[in-house]
């Protein structure tokens, strides 16, 4: 290693992530020569991760809440091995509250806000970093912070590309992240972006390349953006850039605010978008209003709802609601979650309110009996709205609901159900006999689907339509022709006597033929239940998804 060897890292959270934020920095600063980068994940060996740091002079972190606890151990970890290497840490993580961590003894230095600036001045000055902004430092037993307000000119990123130091085959199998705009105009009190209400652009042209470079090489890119369609103009110009130039693999995701999309940008969807190149990530978070002043949110349910209606033949939605807003009691928080799911996202997450250093909600925590969990994620203990039962309610919920909505294992049952009865509570149910009833750690297709069917005979045994539609929903899950279970095929001789009749090449795939209470195809068509004998057929090719046959008719009496 060359003297004052430094290395800039990070713990994401899979392999598939990639930190955008210490390839910035490398690319600004790569002609210093004692600057190298690399990534682990929170999942590989500390100890393996710690003896690669351990021969550098300076290691620098970038922190989130998804690695801090586990970059600590490694820091600790590193000055065992090493003594002389210095930690510095970096990120949203240590920007806030960072008094306690900096009195580490494995800890040297904190950089604080917009890394840019600060870590340029760190390299040019180390060892000598006395007046370096944004620097937290020790001296003897006395802590020194120099702090400056000043961001970075986010110009002097034209003509850069963070991602052009690194193997460009590898980018097909990873999460690529852009970056258009720092800042966010809302201010919503329990994020960190509404800590910085202006909204700076990166250089269009550096967008722009850079933008190119990752459709060529990768297939999913994500803008970080925290609210994407502030600009109808900017976003019009992206997307037709974006149509221009992307290969048909690409998928964009974008985090937008639904309720101001433009009718612009709407029709420029509809009309020009192919399905399955966007996807939008639209934080609803609560449908209850004084909840949402009271957290300095400004949202209209009912335009947000028209626009994702408008829009789910066109993108693919991801949905999210946070349990423990103020204000937000049970009764809040099932009627958000029932008149979301309603819309039916392919996706909806049901996240946890979590105190982040820095955010108005952590400040003002004791006015509305919060108690939360001191170590990351900060996630909510309880509240005056909900109690430490309720919470721990909501989490088998939110089980039952990844489990078997947002993996897709029961769509067209929890379709029915939220038509007939209370999803909230099916889920709900579900997730607390799922609990009871299996191990939660190790389990496989198969428990899956005998606990929903072993819940279902025991909370809806009259209902025949759901013991039907969780048949097909198993049965859909194949690629491969799977054993009967829950509705068993019809005779054996009259079904292959029905798929001769139909025409259907019986000696190339594999049929299963069940016969129905309901009109299926209607079902699937207007989400409702028609009662009439009918036969489904579902062919196995026992390479890709099985598919309903459209050779599909109903039992004449």
């Amino acid at each position: 290693m060359q003297k004052h060897s430094i290395l800039l890292t990070t713990l994401n959270a899979k392999y598939i992530h990639m930190n955008l934020a210490i390839r910035l920095l490398y690319e600004l600063n790569k002609k210093d020569e004692r600057l190298t980068w690399k990534e682990f994940t929170i999942k590989e060996d500390l100890d393996q991760v710690a003896e690669f740091c351990s021969a550098f002079e300076v290691v620098c972190f970038s922190c989130y809440i998804w690695n801090i606890n586990q970059t600590l151990q490694v820091a600790e970890k590193i000055k065992r091995l090493n003594s002389s290497t210095k930690i510095l840490l970096g990120g949203p993580e240590v920007t806030y509250d960072w008094q306690d961590i900096i009195q580490s003894p494995n800890i040297d230095y904190i950089i604080t806000g917009e890394g840019e600036i600060p870590f340029s001045n760190f390299l040019l000055s180390y060892p000598l970093i006395d007046s370096v902004p944004n620097l937290v430092s020790k001296k003897n037993s006395d802590l020194l912070f120099h702090k400056h307000a000043e961001n970075f000119d986010l110009a002097l990123y034209e003509s850069t590309n963070p991602y052009q130091n690194e193997d460009s085959s590898t980018l097909s199998n990873r999460v690529l992240y852009i970056e258009t705009s720092r800042g966010c105009p809302y201010k919503c009190e329990f994020c960190l972006a509404s800590l910085d209400n202006k909204v700076r652009y990166l250089p269009i042209a550096h967008i722009k390349q850079n933008l190119l470079y990752l459709m060529n090489h990768g297939r999913v890119i994500k803008f970080l953006d925290r609210t994407f369609n502030v600009k109808k103009d900017f976003t019009l110009d992206i997307f037709q850039f974006i149509l221009d130039h992307a290969r048909p693999e690409n998928v964009f995701q974008f985090e937008i605010t639904a309720d101001i999309l433009h009718p612009d940008i709407i029709s420029f969807i509809k009309e020009k978008i192919p399905h399955g190149m966007f996807r939008f990530e639209i934080g609803i978070q609560t449908v209850n209003q004084k909840s949402n002043l009271e957290v300095g949110r400004k949202q209209v349910f009912e335009k947000t709802k028209r626009v994702i209606e408008e829009l789910r033949d066109y993108v693919e939605m991801h949905l999210d609601l946070i349990v423990g807003l103020p204000f937000d009691y049970w009764s809040d928080i099932k009627y958000s979650f029932e008149e979301v799911f309603k819309l039916f996202p392919p996706e909806l997450q049901l996240g946890f309110l979590k105190f982040l250093k820095g955010t108005p909600v952590r400040d003002k925590h004791e006015q509305h009996g919060y108690v939360f969990d001191p170590v990351a994620p900060y996630q909510i203990i309880k509240s005056n709205y909900l109690s430490v039962d309720e919470l721990a309610y909501i989490v088998k919920l939110e089980n039952a609901l990844e489990i078997y909505w947002n993996k897709k294992r029961l769509v067209n049952t929890l379709t029915y159900v939220t038509a007939d009865y209370s999803v909230f509570d099916f889920l709900l149910g579900l997730g607390k006999y799922f609990e009871e009833n299996s191990d939660l750690v190790s389990y496989g297709l198969k428990d899956i689907y005998d606990m929903a069917n072993q819940y279902i005979d025991q909370q809806y045994p009259g209902d025949q339509y759901l013991k039907e539609l969780l048949a097909i929903d198993y049965y859909l899950q194949h690629k491969i022709k799977p054993s009967a279970k829950y509705l068993n095929e019809i005779d054996r001789k009259e079904k292959f006597a029905l798929l001769e009749k139909q025409g259907l090449p019986h000696n190339k795939f594999r049929y299963i033929v069940i016969q129905l209470s309901f009109d299926y195809h209607e079902f699937m068509n207007s989400k409702i239940i028609l009662p009439s004998r009918e036969m489904l057929i579902i062919e196995y090719s026992g390479i890709s998804s099985p598919r309903i046959s459209n050779n599909y008719l109903p039992i004449h009496s």
